[in-house]
Parts: C-alpha cells; sequence; structure tokens
C-alpha cells in the first residue's frame, strides 16, 4: 500500500492493484490495435498506427475511422462501464452474483429499447434513449420494492430477479407481437453486439464513463466500508444510506449506458470484477481495475467474434454468454469444493 500526499490531500493506492490496472489497460489496447487491422480487407499494424497519427491514406483512413474505429471505441468503453458497474453493485450487495445481469438493470434497459423499436417504430439514439430510461425506470423499481428500513443486499438481488423475470416475460410478448423484420431486429439487438456502432452510440458510452466512473472512484473507499458491513461504515463515518444511492445511480447510470450503445451484453459485468481482484490479490476489486478488465475482456470476447467463424461475424453477446456459461459452472464447482 503507498500513500500519496499532496497540496492537504492524502490518497492511499494499492501498488499491486494499480500494476495490474495498467497491465490489463495496455492488454485492452493491444487487443483494440489488433481489431482495426481485422477484417474483410487486413490491414498491417503499421498502416493503422500511420492512419492513427494523421498520415495514412484516404482508402485506409476511411476504413479505420469510419468503419472499425467507432466499434472499437464502443467496445473498450462499454466493457469498462460494465466492469466498473459490476464491481459496484458486487460490494455493495456483497455478493459475486450481484452485477446488472442478475439484478435485473440489463432486462429492464432492453424493454425500454424494445419499447421504442417495436411499438414507437424509433430507431438509433432514440433506442439509445429507451435503453436507458429503461434501465433507471427498472432500477427504481427495484430499490423500492427492496427497501424496508433500508434495502438488504438479499433483498435488492431476489426483488432485482423477480423483476427481470416479469421483464423478461413482457420483452418475449413484445417480440411475439412483432412483425417478422422487426423481431429479428429487436432479437438481434437483445445477444448484444457491436457490429456496425458508430459514432452516436460512442457519444452515449463515452459520457456516461466519463461523467461516472470519477463518481464511483471518489466513493471507492466508502464502497470498501460498505462491503464489510453497514455498522463497520458507520463507525468509519460512512452516510450509508446517502453513499450507497449515490454509488448505486452511477453504477446504473454505467449500465445504461453500455446497454444503450451495444445492446444488453451478458457475462463482462459479472467476471470482470472477481477476475481483477483475483489477479490484484485483493479481497475486492478495485474500480479501476475492473474497468481495465471489462475492457480487456470485451475487446478479446469482440476479436473472438469476428474470427471464431471465418466469413461471419457474430454478435459478441455470443460469445460472452458463452463464456459466461462456462464461468458461472467454474463458480459453482469451486463453492462446492470449498464447502467439502
Amino acid at each position: 500500500m503507498t500513500v500519496l500526499r499532496a497540496a492537504g490531500w492524502s490518497v492511499r493506492v494499492h501498488t499491486r492493484a494499480l500494476i495490474v490496472g495498467v497491465v490489463l489497460l495496455l492488454v485492452a489496447l493491444a487487443v483494440a490495435l489488433v481489431n482495426l487491422t481485422t477484417g474483410d480487407f487486413p490491414i498491417p499494424v503499421a498502416d493503422v498506427l500511420r492512419s492513427l497519427a494523421g498520415r495514412g491514406d484516404a482508402g485506409t483512413d476511411f476504413i479505420v475511422y469510419e468503419l472499425r474505429l467507432p466499434r472499437v471505441l464502443v467496445t473498450l468503453l462499454v466493457g469498462a462501464a460494465l466492469g466498473a458497474s459490476g464491481a459496484v453493485f458486487q460490494s455493495l450487495t456483497r455478493n459475486p452474483l450481484g452485477s446488472p445481469d442478475f439484478v435485473g438493470l440489463t432486462t429492464g434497459a432492453a424493454t425500454g429499447a424494445l419499447i421504442v423499436l417495436l411499438i414507437a417504430d424509433g430507431s438509433g439514439a432514440q433506442v439509445g434513449a429507451g435503453a436507458i430510461v429503461g434501465c433507471v425506470v427498472t432500477a427504481v423499481a427495484v430499490y423500492l420494492l427492496a427497501f424496508r428500513r433500508g434495502v438488504q443486499p438479499f433483498r435488492l438481488i431476489l426483488m432485482g430477479i423477480g423483476v427481470s423475470a416479469l421483464l423478461e416475460a413482457l420483452n418475449s410478448y413484445l417480440i411475439y407481437r412483432a412483425r417478422l423484420n422487426e423481431a429479428i431486429a429487436a432479437q438481434v439487438w437483445l445477444i448484444g453486439s457491436v457490429n456496425g456502432r458508430g459514432w452516436t452510440e460512442v457519444v452515449i458510452v463515452a459520457v456516461a464513463v466519463v461523467v461516472l466512473v470519477p463518481v464511483v472512484v471518489y466513493f471507492g473507499r466508502d464502497l470498501k466500508m460498505l462491503a464489510l458491513g453497514d455498522e463497520m461504515a458507520v463507525l468509519h463515518g460512512v452516510r450509508v444510506e446517502r453513499t450507497r444511492a449515490v454509488l448505486a445511480l452511477a453504477a446504473v447510470g454505467l449500465s445504461a449506458g453500455a446497454t444503450a450503445a451495444a445492446g444488453p451484453i451478458a457475462f463482462v459485468a459479472l467476471a470482470a470484477p472477481p477476475l481483477a481482484a483475483r489477479l490484484s490479490r485483493s479481497p475486492s476489486a478495485g474500480i479501476l481495475p475492473a474497468a481495465a478488465m471489462g475492457a480487456a475482456l470485451l475487446c478479446a470476447g469482440d476479436w473472438a467474434a469476428q474470427n471464431a467463424l471465418p466469413g461471419n461475424d457474430i454478435p459478441v453477446g455470443v460469445v460472452t454468454a458463452a463464456l459466461g456459461g462456462v464461468y458461472l459452472t467454474w463458480l459453482l464447482f469451486r463453492e462446492r469444493g470449498a464447502r467439502r
């Protein structure tokens, strides 16, 4: 642990977590660079770097800036947003399953997007706005339903699972009643994908990351106290309900921005925080290492999605869902072995 002091303030930095975060960020950027070279028209790394430096030819600049860079930036930012959001929710609920996937937020975002897409005939930014509104409304509903003289983590998760099940039924009904082409488009969106994403989606998720990640980092110390229990947090001077509300709202905003940009991508928010924590050898992942791990996981998943089946650019949500199944199976076997 290193303490940095300057101008009357001090910050405690977990040295190993800082190193892990930097390494994961470099890995994410390296995979992102590889993704810029990958596609129907492969481009050498040197030409991509030359184009990014403003010295490329017109053809390479068009492919890099118009076709691939928005997708790569969305992948990096969505992965970072999901990793940070998952770290907050898992700390608040003190449960490794306490991620936006399990507390109903991504399902609520999907409901909002489907209503705009299938009922209001919206598209593009309108669908993204619908996803954000759906995520926020779902978060408020889960919070109010779980509230009883405060919010207990197990009640929050149980209410989230229940609300998620109801919204899944509603989503299925919306797709069932839609026209065939609309149902196909909606189902593709529900898988979660970065295919064809443009600068509009980059702006949506970038605003969420730039505004909200500093908020959760600022409250990082209080988050660690909350993870030890409300009584311990109160003893250390944490205003529990206010801090929990601020962190939860910030995490909801990150999840909403990510879902609005790329759809409900599974697994990343669930797995990024514990994986970063294991690398950091810490009981819980810091916000920034979890964000860097999320970015690295989603970039790697997008590379796999582009190269798993030659000639078929499958949605990255398919890859992350498959990895999520493997991860949950490993988690269950690990718990079973620990009990023995």
